[in-house]
C-alpha cells in the first residue's frame, strides 16, 4: 500500500478499518475514507509523474499498492479553459469550464471507476455490481471489462437506452428497474449475493479517491492557485467530497495555503435534497419524494454522503442552489452556442447556477469560477 495510506476511517464515528481488506460502509452506515498520514512535502512535482497524461500522474497520492493491477483507459487530465464569451453572458469576468466529457466513456465517472476497479483487482475481486442513473454504470462496465471482471448494473427503466446499450457492449449484465437509483439499489440487494462486490456511490472507499484527482488537476492547471469558487452538479456527491478531500490533502502536504474555493452544490428543482437540507440548516438530508429530472445524474433522492457534502459546503463558505428543467435546457444551449462543448444536462444546470448566483449577489462577478461540465450530451440524445 502507498506509504501515505495506513487505515480506513469513518468520518462520522471515527472507527478505523484495515485498508488491506475489502470494505464497504462503516458499521454505523457512513462511508469510509482513506486519509493520508504524512509530513509536509514541499515540492509537488516530486510526487507527480509528469510524463503520465492521465490522472495516474497522481498515483503516489492514491491508495494503490501494485502498479500492475492498475486498470486504466487513459482517464483524467481533462481540459480547463477560460470561456470569456460565455462568462460575459453569465456576468462573470473569470469563468472556466472543466470538460469531463472527454474521459474515455464520456463522463467524470471514469475517474472513480479506474481507482475503484484497480483497488478491487488488488484485493482479489472478480465480480462487481452497482445501481446507476446511467454514466456510472457505463464506466463500471468499461473498467470491469478491462479488469477481466464480471459486472452487473441496475438501471432505472426510464433511463435512455443508450446507457444500457453501452453497458451491454462492454459485456455487463443489465437489469432495468422501475423507479429511481434508490429503487435500483434495493433491487440489486434483493437479487445478488455477497459474492458481488458493491461499487455503489460512497459505499466503497475508492471511487472518491479517483474523483479527488479533479481537485489536484485544478490546482496544477492553475499553477497551484485554487479558484475562488467551484460550481459542481451533485447527485451522490462523490466529486464534491473528493475535491474537498484533495484540498485538505494538499494543505497537509504544504502545496497550498489555507485559502480554499467556495464549493457550490447544484441540483434540479425536481430532486434537491442537499439544497433543502443546506438552507434548512440540517446536517443530514431527508430523502426526496417523487424525484424527477432529466438530468439523470442529479436524480438521487438520498445520498449516503449527504453529511459530507453539507459539511464541505459550510466549511468552504459555499452554498447550494436548484435550477428548473427549463433552465437546464437553456444552460445546455448557452454552452453549445458560446463554446465548443456539448454538455450533458448536469453541466447545463451548473452553468445556469453560475448566472443565478450572480443575480442573487452570492457572486460579485469578479471571482475566478470553475464550472464542471461532468459529461457530454451524446448519450442523452433521446431527451435533448
Amino acid at each position: 500500500m502507498n506509504r501515505l495510506f495506513k487505515i480506513l476511517t469513518c468520518p462520522k464515528c471515527g472507527r478505523e478499518y484495515p485498508i488491506n481488506e475489502l470494505q464497504n460502509l462503516c458499521n454505523c452506515g457512513a462511508p469510509l475514507l482513506a486519509y493520508i498520514q504524512v509530513e509536509a512535502e514541499t515540492n509537488p512535482l516530486e510526487m507527480i509523474i509528469t510524463e503520465d497524461e492521465s490522472l495516474w500522474r497522481y498515483r503516489k497520492l492514491l491508495p494503490i499498492k501494485n502498479e500492475n493491477d492498475r486498470v486504466t483507459l487513459g482517464e483524467g487530465m481533462t481540459p480547463l479553459k477560460r470561456e470569456a464569451e460565455l462568462g460575459s453572458l453569465l456576468g462573470l469576468d473569470n469563468l472556466y469550464l472543466k470538460d469531463e466529457g472527454v474521459n474515455p466513456t464520456g463522463s467524470f465517472k471514469d475517474r472513480g471507476m479506474t481507482v475503484a476497479l484497480s483497488r478491487a483487482k488488488e484485493l482479489g475481486v472478480t465480480k462487481v455490481s452497482l445501481p446507476s442513473a446511467g454514466n456510472a454504470g457505463v464506466a463500471a462496465a468499461a473498467y470491469a471489462d478491462a479488469a477481466g471482471m464480471e459486472c452487473w448494473v441496475f438501471i432505472p427503466d426510464d433511463t435512455p437506452s443508450s446507457f444500457s446499450k453501452s453497458c451491454l457492449e462492454y459485456g455487463a449484465n443489465v437489469t432495468m428497474v422501475k423507479g429511481t437509483i434508490t429503487d435500483a439499489g434495493l433491487m440489486m440487494s434483493e437479487t445478488l449475493d455477497e459474492s458481488w462486490f458493491n461499487l455503489s456511490t460512497l459505499k466503497e472507499p475508492y471511487r472518491v479517491e479517483g474523483k479527488k484527482t479533479m481537485g489536484y488537476e485544478l490546482a496544477e492547471q492553475l499553477d497551484w492557485k485554487l479558484p475562488d469558487v467551484i460550481i459542481y452538479p451533485t447527485g451522490g456527491g462523490t466529486g464534491l467530497i473528493g475535491m474537498w478531500k484533495a484540498f485538505d490533502e494538499m494543505e497537509k502536504l504544504g502545496w497550498i495555503d489555507g485559502e480554499r474555493p467556495k464549493m457550490v452544490s447544484v441540483q434540479s428543482e425536481g430532486c434537491a435534497p442537499i439544497v433543502k437540507a443546506f438552507h434548512d440548516g440540517k446536517d443530514f438530508a431527508e430523502p426526496w419524494d417523487n424525484a424527477k429530472t432529466n438530468a439523470l445524474g442529479l436524480r438521487v433522492p438520498s445520498a449516503v454522503g449527504d453529511f459530507l457534502m453539507l459539511r464541505a459546503l459550510r466549511e468552504s463558505g459555499g452554498t447550494a442552489i436548484a435550477v428548473s428543467e427549463d433552465e437546464i435546457i437553456e444552460g445546455i444551449r448557452l454552452v453549445e452556442k458560446h463554446t465548443k462543448l456539448s454538455p450533458a444536462p448536469e453541466g447545463g444546470a451548473a452553468v445556469i447556477a453560475a448566472r443565478k448566483l450572480v443575480e442573487n449577489d452570492f457572486l460579485e462577478g469578479t471571482e475566478s469560477v470553475v464550472v464542471f461540465i461532468t459529461g457530454s450530451k451524446e448519450k442523452y440524445s433521446e431527451l435533448y
